[in-house]
């Protein structure tokens, strides 16, 4: 197999160019909203954006769930020689994602007003935010199952696909905005109607992996369904929780900012959040590039292959955790000012938040990556807690008592402080597992 043969280097860069590229557009879906709206409607338009924040975090975690879960499973079986078990967790994949997509849909269509003041709606923001969603709602299956799509291509020797998928999706998408949003005087719902028709395009595109000859992803009965499709939900757990941990942050983050600041600062975060999720993304693609060469290498038991992917996995996330620490530093009130026409009190706060908040983009991307690496070899429990602490269990306890117990400022605080305490864990954890695989 070729990933378990060629040299390391130039493979690991082949994949982080697929799958950076992939991770990063995905984002830009985002981005150009965020960035059309805000011109469009103002500092409104950028607030109720960061209310329908979570509804990503929604599409995406699921997918991840199925997507990465499944795939590290039949890599590592592949790797260990055993395709049939492979083609069965692949399989059992792609009917978990189909039903959990039905139950999303559903609840988008009879719960969508309830979910966005969940998520942080005031009543000023909501007829905003229900126009960009009911166009949406209309795709919504198409988002996660096309998230397991693409986290199986990479595995199925397909990266490039995967990549194309979002690179058509994402330029339809950019100019879409312009379109409906301008030129058809749509608005907010413009951005949406792009956005819907541009996944429909990335879905049609990955669909044609199983008309090519390379395909080698195979459905067949499974043995034990259940038994299956639970270790996949294992597997994938850690992947889900890291992704719906964003969904869960900032709908704490919007409702603690509404409560102590008022929709001027929530129209500051919702530029946090946006370029947020284009330094996740980025994580995510070091991840995801790292993951089929990690798991496939360790199921063939090739313990010096898997050390080398590590170093340059981690070499990679430190880099892009330093410039995008610096971009945010260095440029907040130019980031404003590319997001949204601001007003004068959105641009007297904004560049203190936003570089309080930059600290934590240093030690995001190592975070992200270490429970790629966990679940690649098999330690699933420890890439569990690693998303549970950064996205649950640390951040929302100091979202909730940083600006009750110190000050309401202190709030932007909450994540940079989270990051470090889980980078110090993850280190830890990390020098064992590679001793182990030394020894090994």
């Amino acid at each position: 197999m070729d990933l378990l043969t060629r040299p390391v280097k130039p493979l690991y860069f082949r994949y982080l160019a697929a799958c950076f590229g992939s991770s990063l557009i995905t984002s830009i879906y985002a981005l150009v909203d965020c960035i059309v709206v805000g011109q469009y409607e103002g500092p409104d338009g950028a607030a109720a954006l960061a209310v329908i924040m979570p509804l990503w975090s929604m599409f995406f975690s699921l997918g991840m769930l199925f997507g990465v879960g499944g795939a590290v499973l039949m890599s590592t079986a592949r790797g260990a020689g055993d395709k049939e078990r492979g083609d069965q967790y692949w399989t059992m994949s792609f009917i978990g994602a189909c039903g959990a997509a039905a139950l999303l849909w559903v609840a988008l269509f009879l719960f969508r007003d309830e979910l966005l003041t969940l998520f942080g709606a005031s009543a000023q923001l909501l007829p905003l935010a229900r126009k960009y969603v009911d166009w949406v709602t209309l795709a919504a299956p198409l988002f996660l199952i096309g998230q397991l799509l693409s986290s199986f291509l990479r595995n199925d020797g397909a990266p490039q696909k995967a990549t194309l998928a979002v690179i058509v999706g994402g330029v339809f998408n950019i100019f879409g905005d312009y379109f409906f949003v301008f030129t058809c005087d749509m608005g907010i719902a413009g951005a949406g109607l792009a956005t819907a028709l541009g996944q429909v395009m990335a879905f049609l595109i990955l669909c044609t992996h199983f008309f090519s000859k390379k395909c080698t992803l195979r459905f067949c009965k499974v043995d034990r369904p259940l038994a299956t499709l639970a270790r996949v939900g294992v597997s994938g757990a850690p992947s889900f929780l890291m992704d719906a941990a964003v969904g869960v942050l900032s709908t704490l983050f919007n409702n603690q900012i509404m409560r102590y600041f008022g929709s001027d600062a929530l129209a500051v975060y919702g530029v946090i959040a946006n370029v947020t999720m284009l330094v996740q993304s980025c994580a995510y693609g070091v991840g995801n590039a790292a993951q089929p060469l990690l798991s496939t290498n360790y199921g063939g038991e090739k313990y010096r292959r898997v050390l080398q992917v590590l170093r340059l996995s981690i070499g990679t996330a430190f880099v892009l955790g330093a410039v995008w620490c610096a971009a945010n530093e260095l440029f907040p009130t130019g980031i404003v000012y590319l997001f949204m026409k601001p007003t004068q009190a959105v641009l007297d706060i904004a560049p203190e938040i936003i570089r309080a908040y930059a600290v934590s983009y240093v030690l995001l991307p190592f975070n992200i990556l270490m429970p790629f690496y966990f679940q690649s070899v098999m330690r699933a429990p420890i890439a569990l807690g690693l998303s549970l602490g950064r996205g649950l269990v640390v951040s929302g306890g100091l979202i909730l008592l940083l600006p009750a117990v110190v000050a309401p400022a202190a709030l932007w605080w909450a994540m940079p402080v989270t990051e470090l305490a889980l980078a110090v864990g993850a280190w830890i954890l990390l020098a064992r597992s590679r001793r182990t695989l030394r020894e090994g």
